[in-house]
Order: structure tokens, then sequence, then C-alpha cells
């Protein structure tokens, strides 16, 4: 009988004895390839009989030409990153209905053993697999490397440090233990350790002798060396300070230092794994996961052939790592994730024309990789997917990305950036080569940066008609959103690097509780040129941001962005500013004499800027608020996640626990008592903070509920002796339980020396719009260095001729001191046609000081 495959739908092809004939069979009579965790890769796809891998139901869509992968739910465990080529183009993979497919790079722990009773110390054996990680998570909750303060003083050399004993030198595994240095605001007794206040480096040590601390290369000079322009004016990358701080803010990955619960040690040159339980966790039953992937997904095509028309839809992408921070490389940030790299990389690496020798093109430093990286590719889609439990970036598009669209996703616990698009190697590609026409919305990013703190939600390099609408971005330790890239040169009277970048829209984006440990960034920060003209440039618009921590700007126009139409927004309780800044125009032959050309138009903030329109800078229309409720309900309720997605907010990816410790401990000591301030929670574990207990290295305690602490932030600590030093943790509690200590802070004495009433602030005025008034001010001089200089803990604007009194807290009042920044906050209540002065004075521990007083201003009928 001479039959034909094609009219063999009844007989079943497991029936058929060659493999070829099989996928020939199965090609022809199922539309799509089914996969399940439980399936058999000697299956044939099909729904009765799935295959177990990924790379099973990839090589079978290559055979069959079939499209659609469908995913049933389970985790799908790699041992090598799956690699999708142009090939592969055209091809889906989709959950299967209501299930909840994970794509896992993990191994699994168990095998759990006490070892040490007293502090709860258990042991299991590394899996074969697993020879290096920098996580392990507990039932989805992220656990802690062994860390704690720096056992020694330190003194630094060219090559690393000087020990005041060789305590460390006795430890295990040296090389395997890093310094950090944590940026954000200086405050009080804590400095800022970073490269820039932005930033979090971390190097790891080389060796230790002694008391000779040498640290690992290139890491160290790459973080403590710079070059200088040939002009001996400033440092020739233009970004940041020479070093990083004199001391690490702590260390990271030694045994020796695990004795807290929620922290764990790999001990590689045994393959053990080391972990002290949180309370409630029980090892015999708890799903412990360790990764060991660095990459889950890479689509990768050409430049001649991109991979193009692939959908990811409903799935999970969890548990890969990154060991780049391992090597001697470290991590040497600069900026949102970018890191100085290679060999006497902080003298040329991005330095172009500014020195002899110096890589081109300018700033283009080394980004982090992606777990799920995307290259050379068109029409790409992520929806309804989540990235979570990452050691990296979460979600990274390479420059020339095209066309491609995430929506509906939720990004969240990653160690690094959330979703990367385009990077800033090829500034001038051409536009058909482009990064362009990528939109990103619909999508929540909540605690990314889990790990390095620089870590921003969405950063965007060189891009054109990118769209990033309606995200909902909250508990963030830096900023939400960074796009462009290059415009520091103005710093030196120079433009910023030439790109191509145009029409990228930024709208209706809900951005909340941001900046949470680091400083000097913004709800949506913008770097460099964003377009030829006003016309084709960035524009901001419908976005509400709000609730910022550290310093720095909601919407943050930073060096050399110019052609920038910032309107409609809301802008609310940020730090220093709402919306900034100006900088001088050095594009295109300008001399500048004007500002880089920005529109700043009818946004609803407290800055109260009046209008104006010179120097290539309009200011009009803007309206101040004393409430949120005060802006547009239209607006307040457009953005953010639209209806369809609002269940994203709900979805956790965890059991409920504790919140992650509180960090950045700062204190100053007073007459029997200290100020503390400090970090708060980033992970909150899945429900809200409560409040926060303060433990004296006395052992005694105060608690604080959490509203208030974040309408003072700060609390003063009482019943101290005088002469007596301390130091103090912070716990974060919620619904679940309460945190384990943050590191100590410095210790302080309490003292009963005298403390001077502040002088008058400096720079007060107030702008007046309909019924209220910002109130803008400087912190007051003072002859004392920053570290001595006590605490301005409120500001009081006396309202005459009626005496009211307001009195303004904050972080925005206890971060004022670290610099000459220009603060303000909003009063209402004023009367149409009567005439107001306003008197702030500075209020510290000793009493409130002498007022500085406004000119009487009318308000407008």
């Amino acid at each position: 009988m001479n039959l034909k495959i094609n009219t063999l739908p009844r007989i079943r092809c497991l029936a058929l004895a060659l493999p070829t004939m099989a996928l020939l069979c199965a090609s022809s009579i199922q539309a799509q390839i089914y996969v399940s965790p439980k399936g058999s890769d000697a299956g044939l796809g099909t729904v009765e009989h799935p295959v177990q891998t990924l790379v099973r139901a990839r090589d079978l869509a290559r055979t069959t030409k079939q499209s659609k992968i469908l995913l049933a739910g389970g985790t799908y465990r790699l041992t090598k990153t799956l690699e999708l080529s142009e090939q592969d183009s055209g091809v889906s993979f989709a959950a299967i209905g209501g299930s909840h497919p994970i794509i896992s790079g993990a191994v699994q722990i168990t095998g759990w053993k006490k070892v040490d009773a007293k502090r709860n110390l258990w042991q299991a054996p590394a899996p074969a697999a697993l020879t290096d990680s920098r996580q392990l998570y507990v039932n989805g909750v992220r656990t802690q490397r062994a860390k704690g303060p720096v056992p020694v003083t330190l003194e630094m050399t060219p090559t690393g440090y000087i020990a005041s004993d060789a305590t460390m030198s006795q430890w295990k595994n040296i090389s395997d233990i890093e310094f950090v240095y944590t940026g954000g605001n200086s405050i009080w007794n804590l400095p800022s350790e970073g490269l820039g206040s932005w930033t979090q480096p971390r190097c790891p040590i080389a060796s230790i002798k002694g008391t000779v601390i040498t640290m690992a290369q290139p890491c160290w000079d790459n973080s403590t060396k710079r070059v200088m322009l040939p002009s001996g004016v400033r440092t020739a990358n233009l970004v940041g300070p020479m070093s990083v701080g004199k001391q690490p803010s702590y260390v990271e990955n030694a045994f020796e230092l695990l004795q807290t619960p929620g922290q764990w040690y790999f001990d590689r040159s045994s393959s053990l794994i080391y972990y002290i339980p949180r309370p409630g966790e029980d090892l015999a039953r708890a799903d412990v996961e360790v990764p060991v992937l660095q990459f889950l997904v890479a689509l990768k095509g050409t430049a001649s052939q991109p991979i193009h028309d692939v959908t990811f839809s409903g799935i999970q992408f969890s548990y890969a790592t990154w060991l780049g921070p391992n090597t001697g490389t470290g991590f040497s940030e600069i900026q949102a994730n970018y890191q100085v790299t290679g060999k006497d990389g902080y003298s040329k690496q991005a330095l172009c024309h500014l020195v002899p020798g110096g890589e081109c093109p300018y700033a283009n430093w080394t980004k982090a990789p992606g777990n799920i990286s995307v290259a050379y590719d068109r029409h790409i889609q992520f929806l309804n997917d989540v990235f979570a439990h990452l050691g990296a970036a979460g979600l990274d598009f390479a420059s020339g990305s095209q066309d491609n669209v995430v929506e509906g996703s939720i990004f969240t616990d990653i160690s690094g950036n959330g979703l990367q698009l385009g990077g800033v190697e090829a500034p001038l590609a051409p536009i058909a080569d482009f990064t362009s026409h990528n939109r990103i919305d619909n999508n929540l990013f909540r605690n990314v940066g889990a790990e390095y703190r620089g870590g921003i939600g969405i950063v965007v390099g060189y891009a054109r008609d990118t769209v990033i609408a309606h995200n909902e971005m909250e508990q963030l330790p830096y900023a939400a959103i960074s796009i462009g890239w290059g415009g520091w040169p103005d710093k030196i009277k120079l433009p910023g690097q030439a790109n191509n970048s145009a029409n990228n829209l930024i709208a209706d984006n809900s951005i909340h509780d941001f900046m949470l440990v680091l400083s000097d960034g913004g709800g949506i920060y913008t770097q460099g040129r964003t377009g030829k003209d006003l016309t084709d440039g960035e524009k901001i618009t419908g976005n509400v941001i709000r609730d910022q921590y550290s310093s720095g700007h909601g919407i943050y126009a930073d060096n050399g962005s110019a052609m920038m139409t910032i309107r409609n927004n809301v802008v609310f309780h940020t730090e220093h500013d709402n919306i900034n800044s100006r900088h001088r125009d050095y594009y295109d032959g300008q001399q500048g004499e004007n500002f880089n050309p920005l529109d700043i138009s009818n946004n609803w903030w407290q800055q109260g800027d009046v209008d104006s329109d010179k120097e290539q800078v309009r200011v009009q229309g803007n309206r101040i608020i004393y409430a949120l409720a005060e802006a547009p309900a239209a607006l307040l309720h457009n953005a953010g996640l639209q209806p369809k997605f609002r269940g994203l907010e709900q979805r956790q990816f965890a059991v409920p626990s504790a919140p992650e410790s509180p960090s950045r401990v700062a204190s100053f000591g007073v007459d029997r008592a200290a100020y503390v301030t400090w970090s708060p929670s980033v992970f909150e574990g899945g429900s809200p903070v409560t409040s926060y207990t303060v433990t004296a290295s006395n052992g005694n305690k105060t608690t604080i509920s959490a509203a208030q602490f974040m309408k003072m932030t700060y609390m003063k600590f009482n019943g101290l002796t005088n002469g007596q030093s301390y130091t103090f943790t912070v716990r974060a509690t919620n619904a679940q339980g309460t945190s384990t200590p943050s590191l100590p802070s410095y210790a302080v004495t309490a003292t009963d020396q005298k403390i001077e009433l502040p002088g008058p602030p400096a720079k007060v005025e107030a702008f007046i719009d309909h019924g209220n008034a910002s109130i803008h001010f400087q912190t007051p001089d003072s002859t004392l260095p920053k570290s001595q200089e006590p605490p301005i803990i409120a500001y009081v604007v006396t309202i005459h001729p009626s005496g009211r009194k307001v009195y303004f807290t904050g972080r925005n009042v206890i971060a004022l001191q670290e610099s000459k920044h220009v603060t303000f906050s909003v009063i209402n209540g004023l009367k149409p046609g009567e005439n107001y002065s306003f008197s702030v004075s500075a209020i510290n521990p000793a009493g409130e000081g002498k007022p500085a007083t406004t000119q009487a201003i009318p308000v407008s009928k």
C-alpha cells in the first residue's frame, strides 16, 4: 500500500519506529508543542505525551516548524542557557491557561543538619552542579550573605589597607570576602562611601598577610584612582569623586560573620552551604534554592539576520546569579549599575578625546548583564511574565533592539536593574540600526536593586521612539526610570556626547517610595541630549511622582539634558526639587549663554517657581499643591497600571515574611540622648512596615510607628548617660514579624556640651499660588565641620500677620545640612486679597534659632 505520511492521522505515532517518521507524524496532527516538568523528552510534544525540557521543545519546533510551545505549570530546571537564534523566529512560549510555569537556573539544596546549636547554624552539601553563587532563597525569600561591620580599624594604602590588628588574616577563604562601599546622603556621623552618593561599589579582597590587606585588581584601582584632565581642573571621567570612601561600609561573605538569622555562607573550598534559619523556617520542609546559571534565556540573532517575532507569555523567570563581582573586576559602579572595568580602566575606558589614549565613545562604561538577554532582534514580546529572584539585571535588550513590547509583567526581587533597553556603546549608530520603537507599559517594578543598590527600575541608553507608559514603580532603593547618557561634558563647557536619540515618551507612570537608600537621583532621570529640538525631544507627561526619601529631584534633567518637554505631571513630597535642573547649552556651537532647551509647563507641584520664558527655558502654568488631592483626580487615577493590569500588585512570589533590615543608621549625641535616623526597609516582606524599634548598645529600646518615622525621619533616643559611648541598631516590623537588626551605627557619645542655636536659614523665598505658598530655604550658615554640626531637625514658618506657625520635618530637612541645596515646603489657607510675609527659623536640639523673613506678598483675588 502506497500511503503518504499526511494520510495517517488516525495511526498512533508512537507506533512508528523511526524518530524522523515520528516527528513528521507529530507535525501533521498537532498545531502546538506541549511541555511539562512531568513529561519525557522521548515524547512527541502532544498534550498526552509532552516533552520535559525547553531545549527539546525548541528543537522539536525547529524540526516540525510548529510555532507554539505551551508550558504546563511547574518548575523547568535548566542545566544550561536556553539559546534562541534567528532560526527560532516566529516561535512563542506560553503558559497553558491558568498554569504557572517557572524557568529556573537553580539547584535545590537538601540534606540539612544542625552543626552549631548555639548559633542555630545548619549545614548542607552543595550539589555537584553548584560551584559558585551569590544568592540563596528560602521559600522564595532572598537571604543575605554573611555580613557585618569591619572588625578592625583600617588605613587606606595604594593597594588596599593596613589593619589595626591581624584578626582578619585568620579568616577562611579570604579571596571570597568583599568590602562594600554604600553611597547615600552623608548625615551626622554617617559618611557616604560610594563612588558618588548614587553608587554602591564592592571589591573583593585578594589576600591578607598579617595586617596588610591587598585588594583585588583591577577593581581596586578602578575604584580608587582617577586621571585628571590635561588642564588639571577635574577628573577626566567627569562623574563622581576620586575614590570610594576611606572605610568600607561593611564586610560581606565572610564565614566568621555568620551570626544572624537569614544569613548564609557558601564554603566553596569544602562544597558546604551554611545557613541560620529565620524564625518559623523548617529546613526539612523548606524549598531552598541556589542559582547556578548566570543566563536563563538568551535570544540572539545577527546584524544581517535578527531574531524576530518571538513571544513569551505567562512565564516566570527566576533563580539566576551573576558571578562578575566575584572576580577581580568586582563591581566598580559609576552609575546605574554601569561599571569601570579592565586593567587601568580608570585611566582610559570611556574617556575618549578627554585624555590621551582614551577609549571612545565617551561614557561607554560596562553595562551589567541581564539574566534574560535579547540582542539583534525585532518584534520580541514579553507579555504577562514575571522576572523575580534574579542576580543581575532582569531583562536586557541590547543596542539596536527594535519594535519590542514588554507588557503586563512584574519585575521584583532583582539584584540590579529591572529592565535595560539599549546601551551606550553606539550613540551615533545609523537610524536603521538604532534602538527604536520599543514599548514598556503596564508593568510593576518593585524591589529592584535588591543587591546592587544603584539598580534602577528601567534604564534606557541611547534610543528613539521609546514608550514607557502606565508602569507602577515602588519600593526602590534608588531611581525609578533613567533614560539617556553622556551629558557630563557640560561640566567643562563642552557639549555632551552626540547621539541619535529622539521622540522618547515617558507617560502616565506612577512612581512612589523610591530612593530609599541612595541619593542624587530621581523618579525620572535624564542624561544628555534627547533630540534635535523640542519637537522631537523627550516628552515627560502625565506621571505621578511622590514620596521620595533621599535627596535628589522628582524629575531630574541632569548634565547635558536638552530638548525636553515636561508637562502635566504631578510631583509631590520629593527632595530637594520637584523638577530640576537647568544646565548651560554647549551643543551646536553654543557657548553657554543660554540653558539647554526645556519646557516645564502645566505641572502640579510644590516647587512654585514663577512663570518665565528666557534663555531657552520655559516655565509656565504650573500649580502649587498643598495636598496630593488638589491635583486633578483624572490625572491621579490615570497614572500607573490601567484597570486590566491592576491585579499585578496583589501577586506575591515568596511566602509572607518579616521585612529586610533597615540600613544606613546615623546618630548624633546630645545631653542624655541621641538622635537616630536610618534608611527604611526596601523589601517589606509582603505587607507594609508598621513600626521601627531602635536598640542602643546598652540594650535599651525605643519604638516609633512607621508613619511617625516617615513624617519625622528621625527619633530621639532618651535615657542615655553623658560621657558614655553608644551604637544603635534598628529593626522593622510588619504583620508577619520583626526583621533582624540593621548593622550598628558608628558610636556617638551622649554629652552635655552646649549647643548653640542655629542661625537664620539662607535664601528664604516665598511663591504664592491660589491660597498656597511654597516656602524655599537653605540650611543656615555654620562655621563647624559638617560632622560636628548639631542636627537641624525641623523648620518653622511663622505666617504674618496672623502669627500662625507651621512646622516642617522630614528627610528633606535632615539631609539639607550636607549641601547648599534649596528645599521647600508648602503651606495653605491663605486668603485672596491679603498680604503675607513669612519668617523661617531652623530648630536644632537647643531650640529655635533666629528667623529670616520674606517681604510681604499679595494673594491674588
